[in-house]
């Protein structure tokens, strides 16, 4: 208890001290910069997990093509769970003689386990917690414009007629695809036997979902398996998540990188401030030890001084974090797909943490010369204990810093990657820093003088500006290189943002699609494209699509040769579109592989592999596959897929991997044929094309020269897409703010830190006759010059930073940014200029004997 008195007293005393306030502050943006970012992505990790038995539609969804049996019913009441029955297929509607395929949505009385349907029964939208009742349906808005009926009309579904009653606005199990193109119709359970619709043949999704605590799911887990083995898609809420956007996924993880950059700066503010506290305190060190204060009791008592101001910095940055991401949520809670639960405290203690190991990391190492001061030094004040080495400070401070990394970016690779970068990278910087210091200190030096005027003045400045960084060369090179890194991390969190900006809008421009075309029959193909000639300013390929299951994977049943956490993938579960292409598809990329036009034809017909389809069994030809459902099965060039197509088997041989670009808003497929292969199937056409707001007319013409073609409008969904992209960018910019309020307290620190030896040489020019003028002058040219080197310097680092940060984590494309090795340089000389000189100005109005008194404080 007396030790925590005494250093609370000690601390207080310290508050008056620009080096504590320094420390405090980087603390602080520390702790707010990790909890902000800390809170919002522990809030959507949550609300994600929360949400996602309500996207699924329940704990645990079993899907096949027929009828469940009671006795699975039975197991999963046994096991605690509530079951509900759910049907889904394809099926004409009509009213008064129009006709439209919709997407039939079968309930019964216990749907929706999750969650409530927002239904509009004629007084406005609400929600209910069930579906319709016997007889009643519901339906898409848009069906009902369709086939123009309105509430109390019937429509003809099959064999029966059931009568419109409300009009859905939203599920809380919608999903999204190819498969929910057709509108929306929901109906009873009761109602399906007289529609006389399901007979065998029919695709008809039979679906059983349940939900129940997380242990009676887990109970199952061995008939869930079994389950699987027989056919049956299984959809657990543990594995099959719902998960963000592209872009909000890179939005999350910019995130994170500013948050990480932002510590990173208050640690390097940290480091620059405890340097100026440790010397301060020397004397007080050695005072103690001559009242018989062991090097122990020193440490204990440091110790508890900066671990009382890491716990007020920690409660502030706390507050500050709370009300940060609060703004964040603000920014993008109109987009998130889900509600948000209250904050969490597991980001507190992770902020905290992040303060004490920042501390510890970047202070702890200067920390340890007060333990070593000697008594002597109260009469001999040249015995200061030498300093730590400054590769030990850098050594503690990238272990701590890489450990940090670790914890927020949970990719181990990565934090190693960048921790041993980074220190490379210091270890050469200190070498270029030192030859660029040199050089830029000569050319200073050899500025000519002229006689009088004020070119005079300014020219005598610059060259006594430099030669007092020359004077102490060591030490402007640390400060260098903290400037160069405080401009580094505040670019590269600015490149970042603007090069993520660049692509959302590369992704969305104006003429981005906004309808799909499916079903287009081979006979329509010519007078669909002759319909869209002259109307439609973007039209993508039309594409040939058949659909095929994958039956064996290497000759082997798929189940038994994919990873284990892929027996239940959906491409294995269901039939995959399919298609042929001569050429590379718009958006895509080979990574892996050549594409077909590149392969040498297999035989010595011209006809390559097109001759050897018919005398193979089965037929084998070579396939591209996108590379991300290749790795979920393990698969790599050379491997090989057959595909069941109209009860014929065609064996494909991996080719190539491709890259999609799955934002584009246009028609994309895991396997592509080359030509010659499918055409002999049934198949029909797939495109994408963009009509500007008032060409309703086209629309019509479309509607009514093709009624079998369904036509998805994506107008609204192109809107909340740029719309949330755009708060998006908000958010970005909103905590760029943190990183630079943390780059200023480095600056900060550093001036801080370096006070009392300005203070000395300005007393010794006062001395000689110097005048505020020209002290003036001589300061702002000193920083302005140590401004512009760590400029060039923060300009490299930042390139190479950003560029492996793009390749390793954002998945963008690295590129060479020629304007910041103007800018950056120009605005750290101005930046450093400025700062440093409104710091100094009460160094330059102090009298001589108080400048000077200041050495031995340095």
């Amino acid at each position: 208890m007396h030790w925590l008195t005494l250093s609370w007293r000690g601390l207080r005393r310290d508050l008056r001290a620009a080096d504590v306030r320094a420390l405090f502050v980087a603390l602080a943006l520390a702790v707010a910069a990790a909890t902000m970012i800390g809170f919002f992505l522990d809030r959507l990790e949550r609300g994600l997990e929360r949400q996602a038995s309500q996207m699924l539609g329940g704990d645990l969804v079993l899907e096949q093509s027929q009828p469940f049996d009671e006795g699975l019913r039975r197991e999963l009441h046994d096991a605690g769970l509530t079951v509900s029955d759910q049907v889904d297929m394809v099926s004409m509607v009509s009213s008064e003689g129009a006709f439209q395929p919709a997407s039939l949505k079968v309930v019964d009385d216990h749907y929706p386990l999750y969650g409530m349907v927002h239904v509009d029964r004629g007084e406005g939208a609400e929600q209910v917690a069930s579906g319709p009742k016997v007889g009643e349906i519901w339906l898409a808005p848009r069906l009902a414009r369709l086939i123009e009926v309105s509430l109390g009309d019937d429509i003809q579904i099959g064999r029966t007629s059931l009568t419109v009653s409300g009009f859905i606005e939203r599920e809380p199990d919608q999903s999204a695809g190819f498969s929910n193109f057709n509108p929306r119709l929901m109906m009873n359970l009761a109602d399906l036997e007289a529609t006389d619709l399901v007979q065998p043949g029919s695709r008809v999704e039979f679906e059983l979902l349940a939900a129940g605590p997380p242990e009676a799911v887990a109970s199952l887990e061995g008939r869930l398996d079994q389950l699987r083995r027989e056919g049956v898609e299984v959809r657990d809420v543990r594995i099959d998540r719902p998960g963000l956007g592209r872009s909000l996924e890179r939005a999350e993880k910019y995130l994170s990188l500013a948050g990480l950059a932002a510590v990173l700066l208050a640690g390097v503010a940290v480091a620059m401030a405890t340097r100026r506290y440790v010397d301060r305190h020397l004397d007080t060190a050695a005072l103690l030890r001559c009242f018989g204060a062991s090097q122990a009791q020193l440490t204990r008592l440091f110790a508890l001084q900066l671990l009382w101001l890491a716990l007020a910095a920690s409660l502030l940055g706390a507050l500050l974090g709370l009300a940060g991401q609060a703004g964040l949520l603000m920014l993008l809670t109109r987009f998130l797909p889900l509600e948000l639960p209250p904050p969490g405290l597991l980001p507190l203690w992770l902020g905290m943490l992040t303060a004490l190991a920042v501390l510890v990391g970047f202070a702890g190492p200067t920390l340890l010369r007060l333990k070593r001061v000697s008594a002597l030094k109260v009469l001999r004040r040249e015995l200061d204990p030498l300093p730590a080495s400054a590769w030990v400070v850098v050594a503690m401070a990238s272990l701590v810093f890489g450990g940090l990394l670790w914890l927020y970016s949970g990719d181990a690779w990565l934090s190693f990657g960048l921790l041993s970068g980074g220190v490379v990278m210091l270890v050469a910087l200190w070498a270029v820093g030192w030859l660029l210091l040199g050089g830029v200190l000569r050319l200073a030096s050899r500025v000519p003088v002229s006689n009088g005027g004020n070119g005079h003045d300014l020219r005598q400045a610059i060259r006594l500006g430099a030669r007092q960084l020359a004077r102490r060369r060591r030490a402007s090179l640390g400060q260098m290189l903290a400037f160069a890194v405080t401009f580094a991390a505040m670019a590269m969190i600015a490149l970042v943002r603007g090069d993520l900006l660049t692509t959302w809008q590369a992704q969305l421009p104006e003429n981005t699609p906004n309808y799909f075309a499916i079903n287009i029959q081979p006979g329509e193909r010519q007078a669909f494209i002759e319909t869209l000639e002259g109307a439609s300013d973007e039209l993508t390929a039309l594409y040939p699509m058949v659909r095929g299951r994958i039956t064996a994977i290497n000759d082997q049943p798929p189940r038994e040769v994919v990873p284990v956490d892929a027996q239940g993938d959906g491409s294995l579960r269901r039939e995959l579109n399919l298609t042929w292409r001569e050429t590379l598809p718009e958006g895509n990329r080979v990574v892996a592989g050549e594409w077909f036009d590149s392969l040498e034809a297999a035989g010595s017909g011209s006809g390559g592999w097109y001759d050897e389809i018919d005398t193979q069994s089965p037929p084998r030809v070579p396939i591209s596959m996108e590379d991300g459902l290749a790795n979920r099965l393990g698969l790599g060039l050379g491997d090989t897929l057959t595909f069941t197509i109209g009860g014929e088997d065609i064996t494909g041989e991996i080719a190539s991997l491709r890259n999609l670009d799955w934002d584009s808003f246009r028609p994309n497929f895991f396997v592509i044929f080359p030509p010659g292969v499918l055409e002999r199937f049934g198949h029909s056409y797939i495109t994408a094309f963009h009509l500007p707001r008032d060409n309703n007319d086209v629309l019509r013409r479309l509607v009514d020269n093709f009624p079998g073609v369904s036509l998805l409008n994506v107008e609204a969904i192109l809107a909340q897409v740029r719309d949330l992209l755009g708060q998006v960018t908000r958010a970005v910019e909103f905590v760029l703010g943190f990183v630079l309020l943390a780059g200023v307290s480095v600056l900060y620190a550093a001036l801080i830190a370096s006070r009392p030896m300005r203070a000395h040489e300005s007393g010794l020019l006062r001395v000689f006759g110097a005048g505020d003028r020209l002290l003036s002058r001589v300061q702002g040219a000193e920083f302005a010059v140590l401004g512009f080197t760590s400029g060039l310097m923060g300009a490299l680092l930042a390139e190479l930073a950003a560029g492996g940060i793009y390749i390793g984590w954002l998945d963008l494309a690295p590129r060479i940014h020629w304007g910041l090795w103007v800018t950056l340089p120009l605005g750290g000389a101005l930046l450093i200029g400025i700062i440093g000189h409104v710091l100094s100005r009460g160094v330059r109005k102090q009298a001589p004997m108080a400048s000077l008194g200041l050495l031995g404080e340095a």
